[in-house]
């Protein structure tokens, strides 16, 4: 098992943060933005590939976002992905196009965003307290091999548990702060 390395714990409860803050840039609030669809992904030549590897997203409009798809035996597959994919938009066919005109949220999809976004923050709060049993497990292991005693050991604890708090109320933070913009509150 690898020794305790402080850095590494960091990095990957950061890499938490930066995922949840990802995630919550995909849940829309009424403007139409690319980042609403990257966690769509299609079926395309036998495997599952992101929309924007087989298709140009923009948005023309302020309430609009155009997918070009670049070969149009993937337009069914693309129509398909962004209909199952949960986030509420009905795409337009139109030819090689497919046009997705963002519907005023209403307040019953407005909770179910609020309860996406919670969904999230719960994954990303599990994902640190993985992080932290991580280090916690090769603390001990470390001291098993007779690195450093037991005194050290709880205090190298105590630093990764002020780590993990600090991280899950930025996780905290990230996920009020997008219910409150969802909700308009």
């Amino acid at each position: 098992m690898a020794a305790y390395d402080k850095a590494d714990l960091e990095r990957r409860m950061a890499g938490a943060v930066e995922a949840l803050k990802h995630d919550l840039s995909g849940l829309r609030t009424g403007r139409a933005s690319t980042s609403l669809l990257d966690p769509v992904t299609v079926e395309v030549y036998g495997a599952q590939m992101p929309l924007n590897q087989v298709a140009t997203v923009s948005v023309p409009e302020p309430r609009m976002i155009s997918v070009q798809v670049w070969d149009k035996s993937n337009v069914g597959p693309c129509d398909k992905a962004i209909r199952s994919a949960g986030l509420g938009l009905n795409p337009i066919v139109d030819g090689t196009t497919l046009r997705l005109p963002i519907p005023d949220l209403t307040e019953e999809r407005r909770k179910e965003l609020a309860k996406l976004a919670g969904k999230y923050a719960e994954d990303a709060r599990i994902a640190a307290r993985n992080v932290r049993r991580d280090g916690m497990d090769s603390l001990k292991a470390d001291e098993k091999k007779g690195l450093f005693g037991e005194d050290d050991r709880k205090k190298l604890e105590t630093e990764v548990q002020k780590l993990t708090d600090k991280t899950i109320g930025e996780l905290d933070a990230a996920a009020t702060a997008k219910e409150k913009e969802i909700l308009g509150k």
